[in-house]
């Protein structure tokens, strides 16, 4: 029986999220024949939860002893959101120990938490996207000048964060200072995006069975003016599965979502959000550790493909256990 953890939490905000996620996790891996265990990293600790104990993680192989006997885990399913799970930190550190892990690997990891270096990669591949500036905090800021590059109303929001987090929309000038200092209070660099007007869907994109898959999509109608943290997760927006798009269009959001995937290199659960302009999707983000929580859409749009939860985390782990450590791979 293979021991596996599932590990959840991180060190911002998210990291409540996070914790919901993993639970539906738990959940539809006891349907599967394993030895369970759940795993949190946050501020205050590592630590294993087990029968509300709270048992130290060894840092040193990421082990823990329970009832006199040490446990080692065969795999590890990570479900944390932000840092240090989405953006390449714990993924890194569990290569260096030879553990497998599910979801992409850390350089794709810390690329994607990048929101400008993933738009410069995909740049190269006329991937469309909203004209951006990137600024980083303590740079010289001309706010007459963005304006009249981008228009209003625009997007200021930090280069890396998740779960829309100390992003602003700016539909007035004089709300623009005010809306830097929200984005810099997460981040140290921030972007500033053109609003794109148009249909906002999120696309859910997985390996399944050795083959990219297009899940489904996801048309998000927020009530508040941009899908924000409210409209994520406190149940201020439509989230309408599928997307209402014609056939054309609905084809070439699947083609291009695929396509981003296999460019980033990408492997486990991601979401992939677009804004669709004259029926042309245009990049926004991707995420490589997309909320499971009940209100989330990654589990909405599974159960639109008919492959049940826990199938797919079934694959994950058997994709996770015959990824071979990086150092393997060059090995002649």
């Amino acid at each position: 029986m293979l021991n596996v953890a599932v590990v959840m939490g991180g060190y911002s905000d998210e990291y409540v999220i996070s914790l919901k996620s993993g639970q539906l996790i738990l959940q539809n891996l006891a349907l599967s024949n394993y030895a369970i265990f759940e795993i949190h990293i946050v501020k205050e600790g590592w630590f294993l939860l087990h029968n509300e104990e709270k048992i130290p993680i060894n840092k040193a192989d990421f082990s823990v002893e329970l009832n006199g006997k040490k446990i080692e885990f065969d795999v590890l399913v990570n479900t944390i959101h932000g840092t240090p799970g989405e953006d390449g930190h714990m993924q890194a550190y569990w290569e260096l120990l030879e553990i497998p892990y599910t979801g992409c690997g850390f350089y794709q990891s810390s690329l994607t938490f990048n929101k400008r270096d993933t738009l410069s990669v995909l740049s190269k591949f006329n991937i469309p996207r909203a004209n951006s500036i990137y600024l980083s905090k303590g740079d010289t800021i001309n706010k007459e000048e963005i304006i009249a590059t981008l228009g209003i109303p625009l997007f200021i929001k930090p280069n890396q964060s998740g779960s829309s987090l100390g992003i602003t929309m700016v539909q007035d000038s004089n709300d623009f200072e005010k809306a830097l200092d929200f984005a810099f209070a997460e981040d140290n660099d921030i972007l500033i995006e053109s609003y794109l007007k148009g249909t906002e869907v999120s696309v859910g994109v997985i390996n399944f069975k050795g083959k990219t898959t297009v899940l489904g999509t996801t048309e998000i109608v927020p009530h508040n003016a941009f899908f924000d943290y409210e409209a994520k997760y406190l149940g201020k927006s439509d989230e309408i599965t599928p997307a209402r798009l014609d056939k054309e269009t609905e084809k070439r959001v699947y083609e291009t979502a695929a396509k981003i995937y296999e460019l980033l290199g990408m492997s486990g659960f991601s979401r992939t959000d677009f804004i669709i302009v004259d029926g042309v999707p245009h990049f926004i983000e991707i995420n490589t550790n997309p909320g499971l929580s009940p209100q989330s859409i990654f589990p909405q749009q599974a159960e639109y493909a008919q492959i049940q939860f826990s199938n797919l985390l079934d694959n994950e782990i058997e994709l996770a256990l015959q990824r071979k450590p990086i150092w393997n791979r060059f090995k002649k």
